[in-house]
């Protein structure tokens, strides 16, 4: 059984196995050294890494609840329903304009005649349906194009039993056959899950139509045209150290053409070239026919949420090379040039005044204030002598222009083997900053490896622990739970990526969100569906370790030796020095309590009361959902300390992570 595994795995790693009985003996002791901070903690030390999978952008952050509003999918009229009882060849008809507009060329063209309620209409599904709120605004807009007559667009929000929940009238005034954009908003009048929108056709003529659009009034901050505001309030309230976007293997691309191209995204939502997603396509017994990426959330949009939410933006950009698992399409090195100019002008973007030709297009764009990037990843798990040959390039032109850019770097898909030895050591030979590792493994590979790290050289290139996440099953399987075992494993293992922040400056759990009907990888830290968002017991290990995570490591042993097994202990240190707070940190992954007296070596003096947060599930299975999003989550208490012999006593919970915070005076 999955448990019995599990704790047999833990069993191994005791270092003292006698039976604790805490009336028969004391409690062992922990000791902290307060006095004497062991290393620095990196403001980036705990962030989130979004990548576009599991409708984690289209139907996810991004608000838009159109699917397909400019008839650009393969298929240019999927996600939409033509229908009307006078309905005839060619009243809907889609046409091409490429020549004209290579980013957008498809639109609609409506033909009518004397057409009424019932008679022509075009209903979108939305993604997997439409969230609507009760009460709320909803923004409807289109391009238009009239070509003649007069026809009046209605549009209705439709509940899943096909009742009107809202609707709005639109009558394009324009009649010079150039395009303009008409916006309308209406209130609805009731809530519904699985909403679709319709547009029926009043009146006689013939109109075009294209970027058919409707968003929530509720967005992120307001913005028209914005983000979904819950999804985003869940990372705001991890505080996290950095946003590492857009991905992940969609940077890559399945070949060269597909592969996500920055500058792309930039400037009005109808002029960003919509390409396919290669999670579409990706997993035969997860397909997503109906998955492209639109980029109305685009890398100024990604810069924006990282300003708001005050974490450090760290892109990540194509380095010359598709997916290597895929078709490993490169770019020749006598042609890499384009590829380093990106990367270079993406700097210039974020950081450059108006007098650059970058900067002045951010501060057109409306952002004149300079977003202070300082971090940027060539390459997403890319590997081989062909990926350092192509990093070289990269690096002698960032750093004689920008030396202060610190570059992340891949080290491939696993944390170990020949591909893993080959790039690590090449990397340390070019002085990499940032050697970005990744790891998708059982919970019993985070127990085995929390000393990782102890043996990494503390000076040199510095680790991203990129991607990781603890596999209920096994890597790329259906029935991976985000369930208590796995984050608690996870907890356990950050204990010892705390301890070594000399060598560990970033890390973050992938992937970020996925959508309950549109998913196609587990487990996942966040799942939303069309109205609600819920965090995982995994999420709240990350949030307790972002919103914990101090300034400086302190040693924290037991029998002179870091606490990581130990009677299946796990256990890590910081001092705070803004909040002149000790921060403790315990994983006990055993089925029984366990005593320990933790005592502040060199604190002169403490607050005679601490805050203790405990996290814990007497079930290894148990996981959260949207019926019962706080299953496994956290509850906060006061605590004694000892002020006289400097000592907090605590009675670690079984299957529990603990953070415990203790002023000094």
């Amino acid at each position: 059984m999955l448990q019995t595994k599990f704790w047999s795995i833990a069993a191994s790693l005791l270092l003292a196995s006698s039976p604790f009985c805490a009336q028969a003996q004391p409690s062992p002791l922990v000791r902290v050294n307060v006095a004497q901070p062991v290393a620095d903690i990196q403001p980036t030390m705990w962030g989130v890494f979004f990548e576009d999978i599991n409708f984690g952008a289209d139907g996810g952050i991004y608000a838009e609840l159109v699917k397909n509003r400019s008839f650009e999918f393969f298929k240019p009229l999927m996600g939409w329903k033509v229908d009307g009882k006078k309905r005839t060849e060619g009243d809907v008809l889609i046409q091409n304009r490429q020549e004209k507009s290579t980013s957008n060329p498809r639109y609609v063209r409506i033909t009518t005649s004397n057409a009424g309620q019932g008679d022509l209409s075009m209903t979108n599904e939305g993604f997997r349906g439409m969230g609507i709120k009760p009460g709320l605004r909803y923004d409807f807009s289109v391009l238009y194009r009239v070509q003649s007559g007069n026809i009046k667009l209605h549009v209705d929000l439709l509940n899943a039993k096909d009742e009107v929940i809202g609707s709005g009238l639109l009558t394009p005034q324009q009649s010079d056959k150039s395009w303009h954009k008409q916006q309308i908003s209406f209130k609805s009048t009731a809530g519904e899950s699985k909403a679709t929108l319709r547009l029926w056709f009043e009146g006689t003529g013939m109109v075009d139509l294209d970027m058919i659009s409707l968003f929530p009034e509720d967005t992120w901050k307001g913005r028209p045209g914005g983000m979904r505001a819950d999804m985003i309030q869940m990372l705001a309230d991890m505080k996290p150290g950095f946003v590492r976007f857009p991905g992940g293997c969609i940077v890559e691309g399945y070949d060269l053409d597909q592969r996500y191209q920055w500058k792309k995204t930039l400037g009005p939502a109808e002029d960003r070239q919509l390409i396919i997603n290669r999670w579409n396509f990706e997993f035969g017994h997860r397909p997503a026919p109906d998955y492209f990426q639109t980029f109305g959330l685009g890398f100024l949009e990604y810069f924006q949420l990282c300003e708001d939410i005050g974490a450090e933006p760290l892109p990540i950009l194509n380095c010359g090379m598709a997916c290597q698992f895929n078709t490993a399409e490169l770019v020749p090195m006598d042609q890499l040039d384009p590829y380093v100019q990106d990367a270079i002008d993406l700097i210039e973007f974020a950081n450059g005044d108006g007098s650059t030709k970058w900067g002045k297009v951010r501060a057109d764009l409306g952002h004149p204030k300079p977003f202070n990037l300082k971090f940027l990843g060539v390459g997403n798990e890319n590997w081989g002598p062909q990926y350092v040959e192509r990093l070289a390039v990269f690096q002698k032109a960032i750093k004689e222009k920008y030396p202060a850019m610190r570059l992340v770097c891949s080290s491939g898909t696993d944390p170990n083997g020949d591909r893993f030895d080959y790039l690590n050591g090449k990397l340390r030979e070019m002085k990499a900053d940032l050697i970005d590792e990744h790891y998708y493994r059982r919970p019993e590979w985070f127990l085995q490896n929390v000393n990782r790290y102890d043996s990494y050289p503390r000076t040199g290139s510095k680790v991203f622990a990129g991607e990781w996440a603890a596999q209920s099953d096994k890597t790329v399987s259906v029935n991976n739970k985000n369930n208590w075992q796995c984050a608690l494993s996870e907890a356990a293992f950050m204990t010892g990526l705390e301890r070594n922040a000399a060598v560990v400056n970033m890390a973050s759990y992938a992937p970020l969100f996925a959508h309950a009907d549109g998913w196609q990888w587990t487990p996942d830290l966040i799942w939303v569906d069309n109205l609600r968002v819920y965090g995982t017991p995994n999420y709240y290990v990350q949030k307790l370790y972002s919103l914990n995570k101090g300034t400086n490591v302190l040693s924290l042993t037991q029998g002179n030796e870091p606490l990581a097994g130990q009677d299946s202990l796990y256990a890590s240190a910081a001092w705070d020095k803004a909040t002149n707070d000790v921060i403790l940190k315990i994983a006990n992954v055993s089925d029984k309590a366990q005593a320990r007296t933790f005592q502040l070596d060199g604190a002169k003096k403490l607050a005679p009361t601490g805050r203790l947060t405990l996290l814990k599930n007497n079930t290894l299975d148990a996981v959260n959902s949207f019926e019962n999003a706080t299953n496994v989550s956290p509850v906060d208490q006061q605590i004694p300390v000892d002020v006289k012999k400097k000592t907090i006593s605590l009675t670690l919970a079984p299957r529990s992570f603990s953070v415990v915070r203790v002023k000094v005076l």
